[in-house]
């Protein structure tokens, strides 16, 4: 397996971390529970910002507060982060088969 595929596979795992974790502490914020520290949601969302992004829209969760703003600059930023890396040519490992 490529190393290419490893960070790939990480940042799908990573995207699906973010996304339970804000899913989570809304339902916790519903029941009167403990929450995840605001801190963490925004580390989770700076390496999972298209995970949080939908959780955060999903289920409309920290979507007013100034600072969870960040969340969408994460995400421009790993969507800018893709584009050079296509356009350098480093995503080539997508077209070969998983092995």
């Amino acid at each position: 397996m490529s190393v290419g595929w490893i960070i790939l596979i990480a940042l799908i795992i990573l995207n699906i971390v973010a996304f339970l974790a804000f899913v989570w502490d809304k339902h916790k914020a519903k029941n009167d529970q403990w929450r995840t520290k605001e801190s963490t949601l925004i580390a989770l969302a700076f390496f999972g910002p298209f995970g949080a992004t939908i959780g955060m829209l999903a289920v409309r969760h920290k979507t007013r507060k100034l600072k969870f703003k960040l969340v969408y600059i994460f995400l421009v930023l790993h969507i800018a982060i893709i584009i050079v890396l296509a356009f350098l040519g480093k995503l080539a490992f997508l077209t070969q088969p998983f092995s």
